[in-house]
């Protein structure tokens, strides 16, 4: 006969969200709600050793703290787990089963190491744990490395084994064909869990296919309050929970999750949202790790179609293990998109031949300086390229166009009347939205292979400057980045990451300017973190 066991992971698996860092107070509030909803399976947090003993946090090193933080609670029907990955606790962490707040412990373990894993668990078993094998990123077994699993998990006979979609990928088939396999073939004694992540938004529907399979056996189903968890989150248990009190005659008391929630979780979400984002579909729509998603878009030089297009050429075999190196490969071939720009270059030399060129930048100092731009520009009268935008105050003759993040806005104000003169200079892996630009140039000479920074606008504008003969550019705007913010003429404009990186961003441009001193003379109109 079936029988169904609800696991609360909140405290584990919602701990990626604020570094375990709960409070003493919530973390005893959590866990004593879930005992009084009566959730059958409550997960304290994690077990580690390389973490000190805090009382405010879900992390623990020993199987001693958590008697330390919960101990004071009657579990009454309650089974009490913690986990470990695999590698980060040593047994001589755990004491014996009998003399331990714990009643089971969760080992969670990549594929390649499922055969230390297994024995791992087999020595925690011989301490008198109940102990759950969790085969993270389930998507990256083949039928034959599952069975194989599976042969490991009946010889020792785990209280139960799990299905763990650590990146979101699961639809209704997938999941459903993994789950035949481990019902089929796992030894009947041993349950079969799943534990969800919402990047498709399928954790909840999943979870329901779960529970209707014809299984003679325990079925365990993960869930987290207000599905709070690692990347999309979990599936929440207020609502796994309701369908369970309704489909399956349980008695969860919803109302003791719902305080739970609102005394406890909603103020940590308020602080560190998580749930279904852009960010993790684009992770899960390419059965990749997140951190390639991460490492693009950390770029802010790229459309979320051009991410999607790197992320599409992503090897098989590289995607679920993160390789910083490849996608930096992957991210540095993008870019360096080949074209034939002589001609395009041959007409803006021409047009360029002895003028005045002044480079305009976003920066603050437009607004803060404008009167000394405007007297420059009236007595000079400069060809004026800006960079990624168009100032509204003076326009612009071309504007240089290399972030295709940036284009977006851009694409808007070139149908401005005012700016119907504005001609585009644009890299080449920036693709028009219909037709081509006046301009385009091989963005492969101009991006900085060897550098710290592969693509900072202003330093290719400036390579492109010599490329086509100019000698001396003035520039305005061109502020460099400060620590306080406020780098930008416009807040909207402001990147998240500017502050962690000023010393690198400023230090690279002051470096590039040193160098190209023989070839360029480069002078500012407005202030400039850039200026000796």
């Amino acid at each position: 006969m079936k029988n169904i066991q609800l696991l609360d992971c909140t405290l584990r698996d919602g701990g990626y969200i604020n570094d375990w860092e709960f409070g003493c107070d919530d973390l005893v509030s959590i866990f004593e709600r879930m005992v009084s909803a009566g959730v059958d399976i409550i997960e304290t947090g994690f077990i580690n050793e390389s973490r000190l003993f805090d009382v405010n946090r879900s992390i623990m090193p020993d199987t001693d703290s958590v008697q330390k933080i919960y101990g004071r609670v009657d579990k009454q029907g309650a089974m009490v787990v913690g986990m470990i990955d695999y590698g980060t606790c040593g047994l001589d962490r755990l004491t014996l089963c009998k003399d331990s707040y714990l009643d089971g412990i969760r080992v969670i373990f990549k594929k390649h190491l499922m055969k230390e894993a297994i024995a791992f668990c087999e020595k925690i078993k011989k301490l008198g744990y109940k102990v759950f094998v969790q085969a993270v990123s389930i998507t990256s077994y083949s039928d034959e490395e599952l069975c194989e699993l599976v042969e490991l998990v009946n010889r020792i006979k785990p209280y139960a084994v799990s299905v763990v979609d650590t990146y979101g990928l699961l639809h209704q088939d997938n999941l459903l064909h993994y789950l035949n396999i481990l019902n089929t073939r796992v030894h009947p004694s041993i349950g079969i869990g799943y534990h969800s992540h919402n990047n498709f938004q399928l954790g909840y529907a999943n979870c329901i296919e779960m529970l209707e399979m014809d299984a003679d056996r325990t079925l365990i189903v993960d869930a987290s309050l207000y599905g709070m968890g690692k990347s999309a989150g979990n599936t929440p248990i207020e609502l796994i929970a309701m369908h369970l009190n309704t489909k399956f005659g349980k008695n969860y008391d919803i109302n003791q999750m719902l305080e739970a929630i609102d005394g406890s979780i909603m103020k940590i979400y308020q602080r560190f949202p998580w749930g279904y984002n852009l960010f993790y579909y684009l992770a899960a729509s390419n059965n990749c790790h997140p951190n390639y998603v991460q490492f693009l878009m950390d770029k802010h030089m790229l459309s979320v179609k051009s991410i999607n297009e790197i992320l599409s050429e992503i090897e098989p075999e590289k995607k679920l293990m993160y390789d910083h190196g490849y996608i930096e490969r992957l991210y540095t071939y993008y870019q360096c998109t080949e074209i034939d720009d002589k001609e395009d270059l041959r007409r803006l030399a021409e047009a360029f031949r002895g003028k005045k060129i002044l480079l305009v930048g976003p920066g603050a100092s437009l607004k803060k300086e404008s009167v000394k731009i405007e007297k420059f520009i009236n007595k000079n009268r400069p060809v004026i390229i800006s960079i990624n935008f168009i100032p509204e105050a003076f326009g612009a003759d071309y504007v240089f166009l290399s972030n295709v993040r940036r284009y977006i806005g851009l694409n808007n104000a070139l149908k401005d009347e005012k700016n119907r003169n504005t001609k585009v200079i644009a890299t080449s892996n920036v693709t028009k939205i219909k037709g081509h630009f006046p301009y385009t140039l091989n963005s492969r000479w101009l991006l900085d292979l060897e550098g710290k920074v592969l693509d900072h606008s202003f330093i290719m504008l400036l390579r492109a400057m010599m490329k086509v003969n100019v000698r001396q550019v003035y520039c305005a705007g061109l502020d460099g980045y400060s620590e306080k913010g406020e780098n930008y003429f416009k807040p909207d404009m402001e990147y998240w990451f500017t502050k962690r990186e000023v010393a690198t961003f400023n230090g690279y441009v002051m470096k590039c300017l040193q160098e190209f001193r023989s070839r360029l003379e480069v002078d500012f109109v407005t202030t400039s973190f850039y200026q000796e």
